[in-house]
């Protein structure tokens, strides 16, 4: 069974969170703690599945990636199959950057990157409304992103 994390935990948590590559000694700084006692932590961290991956985040702008949009989906028909046929097209999709499934009127959420407009049409005309599981599809563009992050809000305490 996982043990609980304290306060030592929640801090290497925060403090990688926002800076993946701390080394042991650069946590054992901030969190007082010795670097040995930070690496079993964070190896603990990991093994229990507290921290999943790390990862560098890209800028989509300097990469070509300039139109976030969201893309709204509902399903043909609701049931088990069609929706597992969605989920695979959308797991081999790498414009979609994330996909949620819904309550109320729609199905699904994609956030999905394109380089232009044209991109994105042919995205929605090509490879979402041809699919056996999709009925309906609803594109907005992203104006201006107020906020993106993938912290949780660790209580620091």
């Amino acid at each position: 069974m996982a043990e609980p994390i304290d306060q030592f935990d929640r801090k290497i948590l925060a403090l990688l969170q926002e800076d993946a590559r701390l080394t042991n000694g650069d946590l054992s700084e901030r969190v007082n703690l010795s670097p040995s006692q930070c690496s079993r932590r964070r190896q603990r961290l990991e093994d229990e599945g507290f921290i999943r991956s790390y990862h560098a985040v890209l800028n989509r702008d300097r990469l070509g990636f300039s139109l976030t949009n969201m893309v709204t989906v509902t399903l043909a028909t609701h049931n088990r199959d069609n929706a597992r046929r969605f989920a695979e097209l959308v797991s081999r999709l790498p414009e979609v950057q994330e996909a949620h499934a819904l309550t109320g009127e729609m199905d699904y959420i994609l956030k999905v990157v394109t380089p232009d407009l044209k991109s994105l049409a042919e995205f929605v005309n090509d490879v979402l409304l041809p699919h056996e599981s999709v009925q309906h599809v609803k594109t907005a563009i992203v104006l201006q992103t107020l906020k993106e992050t993938t912290a949780l809000p660790l209580a620091m305490g």
